[in-house]
């Protein structure tokens, strides 16, 4: 699914999580990712709750999250601790990948701004444990949606001062400032002082928007409104716009406007293609593979293949030139004939498992559990996650495949 935030009244990490579960995300699910992360034996599950809250924002109806943290003597966490209260956790890996991804991103920003290295960074208001909460929610959130690839526009930046943890600093917040600038972000003047886009918020957008600052061309499907917790003159939300790829063939129809990058490689370290194919992923390849290649000299090597729409085919281009020790490559324009997809949920005595439908002209003709959220949902009950993928792909098949006959003798 492909999605756009919108940030008129600019973005946290409450907002997130509020377009999130606006726009499908159980609450539950959002409650039961923090419970299962590596707490401390002594830690107080008590101290923290979250609830999501139908509210109005000027004329605007939208959902805000309201998370309540109350920890005794705030500890200030390190990314060695960060990495800890995750690693240990239940997280699906790539809730847990994007999750400490995005807490290296805020380690680095803070180490630059105070001339630290990132491993002493002491995490203060980013280390509490209602930052902790939106991060690891908006992750777990956005795989669970099967949000794929997320757009943002310029992000709104007012002036003022903020009190901290260091004491009053000046708006934007420096830690803000230099997440935008590692970005490379698009930035405009907000509609009003204060502080608009905080840390958590930056590091959230940043991390998953990678270079994405454009609006998207798009079939909408549905808009999803998170509330802030302030009031202001104007309607204090962020929007969420999920979507089809206009780009994307339909139900079997004829794709020409896709690139393959290919480059033959003899002389790079192994360890650091999946490393290239994740960032290759990040800025919109659609499919990334290796293939065994005899070179010159009788050299062992490898073909690195990027299909891509072609309009993301320079970004990737200059990504593998600066990612891989390739001089150069070759990009043909192919085509691609693909059926449409489209995500729906079932209810599965493990909990709600996300299925991705197969259609050709209309017709559901497959429908998938996804493995992360089978993986995840294994975890939590201590089962074998082969139980949980089947269970799920019975239900889909009743409810999505089954001959009508069949559903009428099951009821």
């Amino acid at each position: 699914m492909l999605a756009y935030l919108d940030t008129p009244s600019g973005i946290s990490g409450d907002m997130f999580l509020g377009c999130l579960v606006d726009a499908g995300w159980p609450i539950e699910a959002l409650r039961e990712t923090i419970h299962h992360l590596n707490w401390p034996a002594d830690f107080d599950h008590a101290s923290w709750s979250v609830a999501a809250l139908p509210v109005m924002k000027g004329p605007l109806r939208a959902t805000q999250v309201l998370v309540q943290a109350s920890e005794v003597g705030q500890p200030h966490r390190h990314l060695s601790d960060i990495r800890t209260l995750l690693e240990g956790s239940q997280l699906a890996e790539p809730v847990l990948q994007d999750t400490i991804a995005v807490f290296e991103r805020l380690a680095q920003a803070e180490g630059t701004v105070h001339g630290q290295p990132p491993e002493k960074i002491h995490f203060h208001e980013v280390g509490a444990l209602d930052s902790i909460i939106d991060i690891v929610g908006v992750c777990a959130g956005i795989h669970a949606l099967g949000i794929t690839k997320l757009h943002a526009g310029a992000l709104p930046l007012g002036p003022g001062f903020t009190q901290s943890q260091h004491g009053q600093l000046p708006l934007p917040a420096p830690a803000t400032l230099e997440l935008l600038a590692q970005a490379q972000a698009p930035i405009k003047a907000a509609p009003g002082p204060g502080e608009l886009v905080t840390p958590t918020g930056a590091a959230l957008v940043t991390h998953f928007v990678a270079g994405r600052w454009r609006q998207p061309e798009m079939r909408l499907q549905r808009v999803a409104l998170g509330g802030g917790q302030k009031d202001f003159a104007w309607p204090n939300v962020a929007r969420l716009w999920l979507g089809e790829d206009m780009h994307a063939p339909r139900e079997g129809s004829h794709a020409a406007r896709m690139s393959l990058l290919e480059s033959n490689i003899d002389d790079m370290n192994p360890e650091f293609y999946a490393a290239v194919a994740e960032r290759l992923f990040a800025h919109g390849a659609r499919d990334v593979w290796l293939t065994p290649l005899q070179m010159k000299k009788n050299r062992p090597g490898v073909m690195l293949s990027v299909l891509a729409m072609q309009e993301d085919e320079t970004d990737l281009a200059r990504l593998l030139l600066s990612e891989t020790t390739t001089l150069g490559m070759r990009v043909y324009h192919v085509g691609r004939y693909e059926a449409a997809r489209r995500m729906e949920q079932v209810d599965s005595p493990y909990g709600p498992i996300p299925v991705k439908l197969k259609l050709l002209d209309g017709v559901i003709i497959g429908a998938v559990p996804e493995y992360d959220a089978c993986q995840a949902a294994a975890l939590h009950h201590d089962v074998a996650t082969r139980l949980v993928y089947e269970a799920a792909s019975a239900l889909a098949w009743q409810r999505f495949l089954a001959p009508p006959a069949t559903k009428e003798q099951e009821t």
